[in-house]
């Protein structure tokens, strides 16, 4: 029996269920376990969470006597109870990037830990439940919807600590805007979001000294990274809710449209556009990202360079519309104005791809840093436009990130 308690009735030896309210209220990563440490009780008491599900077929029941706040057999009824919940406190409208910024800021930390725990479970050969991630792509989801290039831009900075846990929830987020690009419909939209999280938990698999090292692998380490799509795909096929198109996009990511990628060879006709989007949306991450053994790529710079590679590597179709969701300048991209100013993208616009909102901060005319003043370049009457990418190796500003995303 499924039955919606107080969570000051919550006691050790019930099965928790569902929480009533949003994955970001609640310190859990996901649901459907049973409580059994006294700390667990104490963290749901201190959030903002004050109502949940618990099943007493799985678990202790509430105490004789007690009234439940409901009660039903139906799995359904929960979901539709939580849904309707959902409806009544989401307003999503869009939203500025510095509005979007301090959410997207707490979405990227949380998921990141979330990610995390789901590569450890994987590890110690515990089976995934990709209910859970479901509910951390879909404040993901929503946070795109706000402004994408907030948590997209956020998700790009990474430690090597944490490049593994990071590059997952980016490229979530990427699928998701990409997705939206697309026109994809929002339940499929969130099935993607959810395979983008899953894409690289083959990695949990693979030995940490070989993923973590600092240096060129040797031929004999890339194959043994290249068997992660393969590993991955076993550990999901085991897994509880997972859906065919994360089993897809786990294991065709790096497959190439002539042929040469792995783990089947398959040419362009036999990838889904499902493997097609997360085969984008996974290497545009990872160039852009700081990894042990190089610098991340300037953002404008790597859509020219994978540009380069659509013949072999990419569809066509589907990169067109990858930039298109990002810009031809992403946030974060290093530019040069036609005044001489060097300044870095910090939003898009509506209007053009090519007319971004640029901070400008350095002057070449007089080669020194200045007061730091935003411009939209698609504001009617604007004389400004971009006229180069610049390469941050070459200037070495120490802040740009912080420039970006209005730290600066």
């Amino acid at each position: 029996m499924l039955k919606k308690i107080s969570v000051d009735q919550l006691t050790l030896g019930m099965h928790l269920k569902e929480f009533c309210g949003s994955w970001m209220e609640h310190p859990f990563w996901r649901n459907g376990f049973v409580i059994n440490d006294h700390k667990d009780i104490a963290s749901i008491l201190a959030s903002s969470i004050k109502e949940v599900w618990i099943d007493s077929s799985l678990g202790l029941d509430i105490a004789v006597g007690v009234v439940a706040l409901s009660e039903t057999d139906s799995a359904q009824q929960v979901e539709a109870d939580l849904r309707r919940m959902a409806a009544i406190e989401k307003r999503i409208s869009p939203v500025s990037l510095s509005e979007e910024m301090s959410r997207a800021s707490l979405i990227v930390s949380r998921s990141k830990l979330a990610v995390a725990s789901m590569f450890n479970e994987a590890r110690m050969g515990q089976a995934i439940n990709t209910t859970g991630a479901q509910r951390m792509v879909d404040e993901i989801s929503d946070s795109i919807a706000r402004n994408p290039g907030a948590l997209i831009s956020l998700a790009r900075l990474k430690t090597a600590d944490d490049y593994t846990y990071m590059h997952s929830v980016a490229v979530c987020a990427l699928m998701i805007a990409l997705a939206k690009q697309l026109q994809i419909d929002e339940k499929l939209t969130r099935s993607l979001g959810v395979a983008g999280l899953l894409h690289d938990l083959g990695k949990a698999a693979m030995p940490m000294e070989v993923l973590n090292k600092p240096g060129k692998l040797t031929d004999a380490e890339f194959d043994i990274i290249k068997s992660h799509p393969q590993k991955g795909y076993e550990m999901l096929l085991g897994g509880a809710n997972v859906e065919d198109i994360t089993l897809d996009v786990c294991l065709h990511h790096h497959e190439k449209m002539d042929g040469s990628g792995y783990p089947k060879h398959l040419n362009g006709h036999e990838i889904s556009l499902y493997a097609k989007m997360g085969a984008v949306c996974d290497v545009y991450d990872a160039i852009t990202s700081n990894r042990p053994y190089k610098a991340g790529w300037d953002p404008a710079e790597s859509l020219r360079k994978m540009m380069e590679w659509t013949q072999g590597h990419f569809d066509p179709q589907v990169f067109q519309a990858f930039v298109r969701s990002l810009g031809i300048y992403p946030i974060g991209s290093l530019v040069r104005l036609s005044s001489g100013r060097i300044g870095i993208v910090t939003e898009q616009t509506a209007k053009s791809l090519l007319a971004p909102i640029v901070k400008v901060f350095y002057s070449t005319k007089i080669d020194m840093r200045i007061l730091p003043e935003i411009i939209d370049l698609s504001r009617p009457g604007s004389t400004e436009k971009i006229v180069a990418r610049e390469d941050p190796d070459k200037w070495h500003f120490p802040d740009l990130n912080e420039l970006w995303s209005g730290k600066s």
